[in-house]
């Protein structure tokens, strides 16, 4: 028997699409908000492992609990701020759903592309879920604040930082307190994701 190999016209685009558990198609380059589902986003994210797996315990450190924390510092940075700048928060790092969690310096090397890519899925997932699909300047920076508050309480309790080092990187943890990173399961992370997330749109509609 003669196995028949199917070639690939030179012409054919290579697939820039991934199938979600929901049956959804995304395509990562020219990513639609109609295709776009919280219970892909909420899968993804507690099943990606934040500092590459490199973090202490027997479970990884996921997204979706990464955004918990950061959606919660953001409402101690700025008590009563609107809700969908909550939602914005929590939502931050969706787009690693489907790019996975890529730490800062092989972002860098990646350059322009990789944040350009970045860029359409997270307008695709703003404007699913009602917000602008880009987020004014002040929005940003405080969101950016908590992420980096979060990354150093993850840093100094899960990643191997000194103090002095997470400083360095990413600066005091200012207005925000102090917490202790109890890290949780993917099934229980997903929850707690979906919840918050529901509970954002209840209030985002009330």
């Amino acid at each position: 028997m003669v196995l028949q190999v199917r070639k690939t016209a030179a012409s054919e685009a290579p697939r820039a699409w991934q199938r979600m558990l929901s049956g959804r198609r995304l395509d990562l380059l020219d990513p639609s908000p109609m295709d776009v589902e919280i219970e892909d986003i909420a899968h993804g994210l507690a099943r990606v492992a934040r500092w590459n797996g490199q973090t202490k315990g027997d479970l990884p450190f996921n997204v979706a609990q990464h955004s918990l924390v950061v959606e919660e510092f953001c409402a101690l940075l700025k008590p009563g701020w609107p809700v969908k700048w909550r939602l914005a928060a929590l939502l931050h790092d969706a787009p690693e759903f489907v790019i996975g969690d890529m730490i800062s310096p092989f972002k860098a090397q990646l350059g322009n592309q990789y944040k350009e890519i970045e860029k359409r899925l997270s307008q695709a997932i703003h404007l699913r879920f009602s917000l602008p699909a880009d987020l004014p300047d002040t929005v940003e920076k405080t969101i950016k604040r908590a992420d980096r508050a979060s990354a150093y309480f993850e840093a100094t309790q899960l990643a191997g930082f000194d103090a002095a080092e997470a400083r360095r990187f990413f600066g005091p943890p200012r207005g925000v307190g102090t917490i202790t990173i109890k890290t949780l399961t993917a099934v229980e992370s997903q929850k707690r994701y979906l919840a918050r997330f529901q509970a954002l749109m209840r209030a985002l509609d009330g």
